[in-house]
C-alpha cells in the first residue's frame, strides 16, 4: 500500500477531486499555502494499492496544468523595479509525494 500526497492549485483541485472520483479513488483534501506567490493549493492525501500509483499520478498530472501568469513587482524589494512590467511567474502542475504504508487501520 502507499500513501500519495499530492500539492495541487487550487484552480485545479477541483478537476482532479472530481476525476480521481470517477476512477473510483477517495482522496482527503487539505487547505495549504506555498509557493513563490503564496496562493492557495489543495493538498491531496491518498491511500492507494502499489499497482495504482501510476493512474493516480496519471490523472493528477492530466489535470494540473502548469500555466504562466504575470505577477507585479514590488519595488520595496526591488528598487530598482520600480514602473517595470510585471513578471511572468509559472504555477500550476503538482507535487506528488509517493510513500510506502508500513501499517493501515480503519477503526
Amino acid at each position: 500500500m502507499k500513501l500519495l500526497i499530492a500539492i495541487v492549485n487550487n484552480d485545479d483541485a477541483y478537476r482532479v477531486n472530481t476525476n480521481l472520483i470517477k476512477m473510483g479513488f477517495v482522496a482527503t483534501k487539505i487547505a495549504s499555502t506555498g509557493g513563490f506567490l503564496m496562493n492557495g493549493n489543495s493538498t491531496f492525501l491518498i491511500g492507494i494499492k502499489d499497482e495504482d500509483v501510476e493512474q493516480v499520478t496519471d490523472i493528477i498530472a492530466h489535470y494540473s496544468k502548469k500555466r504562466v501568469v504575470p505577477t507585479p513587482t514590488d519595488p520595496v524589494y526591488n528598487p530598482a523595479s520600480a514602473g517595470a512590467l510585471p513578471a511572468e511567474v509559472t504555477v500550476g502542475g503538482a507535487h506528488i509525494f509517493v510513500m510506502d504504508v508500513e501499517s493501515y487501520k480503519r477503526v
